[in-house]
């Protein structure tokens, strides 16, 4: 967490609100979260700069500045992007990392309860390899059955991990990686080059299909998750599999499994409707 559809919706809530804004001041309060960039430089990039366009890549929050470079911005497990009109409360400040002031007065804060995130700040050609080495975007168009299928050709892999594996697939994780491998009726830990080409369309509508749902829902809120404007996600309302092990599936009623055998993580399905 968050996944495509948390980053999503964040990217969606704040764009409207930091684009085209000002940056006057940086607050750096925590240098562990640093990647490719010392503290003095992040700071000095980031004051007096415009944010010119914010978008998603993956699970990452990218912030394109009218120098050229881009500040990105991996929120993981336990990290939030908000955008505040206000100040911050003493609890806000308490995980705050990044604080950036606009030139309206404007905070725009990075916090991270755990500190699992990271800030990378990369120029064009840094930018270039580092998008260079993530897959295709699963909700855009050019994302097609073939173009899946293809992506993970080749790997002997359990399929929940290949469509995990960044690089072949941009956004999923472990949450969405349970949900559609259900939906699909597929095993967990059946060996990628093993399925026939009607089980990748299978798979590959299932994929499109949660993230869209889950982004409908503004995503999932397990614990630390909030959205853009400080809210709750609500797909966990929905969630078939993931994180009910031992209860009943939706489907048949037999008793869902949970392992962590396959890649060291949740893994829930339901050995019926999975065969």
């Amino acid at each position: 967490m968050p996944e495509l559809p948390e980053v999503e919706t964040i990217v969606r809530e704040i764009a409207p609100r930091l684009e085209g804004s000002l940056v006057a001041r940086a607050e750096l309060r925590k240098s562990d979260v640093l990647r490719e960039v010392s503290k003095p430089r992040l700071i000095n990039t980031l004051r007096g700069n415009t944010i010119e366009q914010v978008y998603r890549r993956a699970k990452h929050v990218v912030f394109r500045l009218s120098s050229g470079h881009r500040m990105i911005i991996q929120p993981r497990m336990t990290g939030s992007v908000i955008v505040y009109d206000r100040r911050l409360t003493r609890d806000e400040l308490k995980y705050a990392v990044l604080i950036c002031t606009l030139s309206d007065g404007r905070k725009f804060v990075y916090r991270d309860v755990r500190r699992l995130g990271t800030i990378w700040l990369l120029d064009e050609k840094g930018w270039i390899a580092y998008t260079g080495r993530i897959g295709p975007e699963p909700l855009e168009e050019t994302f097609t059955p073939f173009v899946f299928a293809d992506r993970l050709k080749g790997t002997r892999t359990a399929v929940k991990k290949a469509i995990m594996d960044q690089r072949r697939v941009a956004g999923v994780g472990n949450i969405y990686a349970n949900e559609a491998l259900f939906d699909a009726r597929l095993n967990p830990a059946r060996p990628t080059n093993r399925m026939s080409l009607e089980e990748f369309a299978r798979l590959h509508a299932a994929i499109v299909d949660v993230l869209q749902r889950a982004l409908a829902s503004s995503g999932t809120t397990l614990r630390d998750y909030r959205t853009g404007t400080g809210e709750r996600g609500r797909f966990q309302f929905e969630l078939r599999v993931y994180s009910r092990g031992g209860e009943k599936c939706v489907n048949c009623g037999r008793k869902l499994l949970m392992t962590h055998e396959i890649d060291k993580r949740q893994t829930v399905f339901c050995r019926r409707c999975q065969k």
